[in-house]
């Protein structure tokens, strides 16, 4: 008998070959789309793609709409991070509890054991790798996903380079206007800005301080929420002739603290939240500390859930809030929320 499996279906191009390929292996695959918030036109174009999808390939599409525990669980985490101060990211949060979470249990309600969606990674049933694609590799968002779902997780897109999936894309007819569309963006509910998000709910365009490294007020800006550590434009500086840097935001007062460039500089930093795939009390290994940023050497020490990483070289930007991702040459070792 054929081994079950779930595959998360959007209609796009990844998901779509992902389908294919485990169909082609001999997976009896069922697909499921996800209702994840409350754009009904997105989500009406969307499904009516993932079922056009289904029937060309002879397969079931589910859908699921969990929108609910997406608005608690991600998007209000999202703003909620804002407000604070800090710099969220809500796709590591949603491959944990939604992704990885929510869809493992609905593979369970159908007596399905195996799972796997588009996702450029690679996993052997105990560990995560890196991408084949340098350039595709998703792995950093997979970070905080229980150990315990990854003997489940089948990623066939992580052995492949994104030409490749597209032009076994350009061959399924169902796909003649997807295959050539514009990439989707990382964050599904933001469709240009993530201050629009943010306006929805408060008010974040109010005039504030700027101040330096003393306290003195060297400026105004346009509120804090429309800044991140390490931003250089959007604000004045009375009488700089260096470029400026956010440094510190001050959500309670509405003020932003700058600096030049050197001041950004952390050679080391504090972990909460953080998810291990194996029990280790220390690692010499890589981070990164966003998504595009480069992997550094360092050393981290855990203990619990809380961590703290020492760099062999400083990182810049250093954001509260976003997640810091550990390595092993090619193999995840889990992360954790910069503090």
């Amino acid at each position: 008998m054929a081994e079950k499996v779930l595959v998360g279906m959007s209609g796009g191009v990844d998901s779509t070959v992902t389908a294919l390929l485990l169909k082609e292996k001999g997976y009896e695959v069922t697909g499921v789309y996800m209702k994840l918030h409350d754009n009904e036109a997105y989500h009406r174009e969307n499904y009516a793609k993932a079922s056009r999808v289904g029937e060309y390939l002879g397969i079931e599409v589910h859908f699921l709409d969990i929108s609910d525990a997406f608005r608690r669980e991600v998007y209000d985490y999202f703003v909620e991070e804002y407000r604070a101060g800090r710099t969220p990211n809500p796709c590591v949060v949603c491959n944990r509890q939604i992704k990885f979470g929510r869809m493992i249990a609905f593979a369970d309600t159908l007596g399905i054991e195996k799972v796997a969606t588009g996702h450029y990674l690679r996993c052997d049933g105990r560990y995560i790798y890196t991408a084949v694609d340098e350039n595709k590799d998703q792995s950093y968002f997979l970070a905080e996903v229980r150990k315990e779902v990854l003997p489940r997780l089948i990623f066939p897109l992580g052995e492949m380079r994104k030409d490749q999936v597209k032009a076994i894309a350009s061959r399924i007819p169902v796909l003649a206007d997807i295959a050539a569309q514009k990439e989707s963006s990382e964050i599904c509910f933001v469709e240009n800005d993530y201050t629009e998000i943010l306006q929805r709910h408060m008010e974040i365009d109010r005039e504030g301080e700027v101040l330096d490294e003393e306290g003195n007020v060297v400026g105004t800006h346009r509120g804090y929420m429309h800044y991140t550590i390490g931003k250089r434009r959007g604000f004045t500086v009375r009488g700089a002739h260096d470029p400026h840097y956010v440094l510190r935001l001050d959500p309670e007062h509405n003020r932003i603290v700058v600096g030049t460039r050197e001041r950004l500089a952390e050679h080391s930093f504090g972990l909460h939240s953080v998810n291990l795939f194996e029990e280790i009390e220390s690692a010499e290994c890589q981070v990164k500390v966003r998504y595009r940023t480069r992997a550094v050497p360092a050393r981290v020490t855990f203990n619990g859930d809380r961590g703290f990483v020492e760099l062999a070289e400083p990182v810049y930007g250093l954001a509260r809030g976003q997640f810091a991702v550990f390595y092993d040459g090619e193999r995840l070792l889990g992360g954790g929320v910069i503090d």
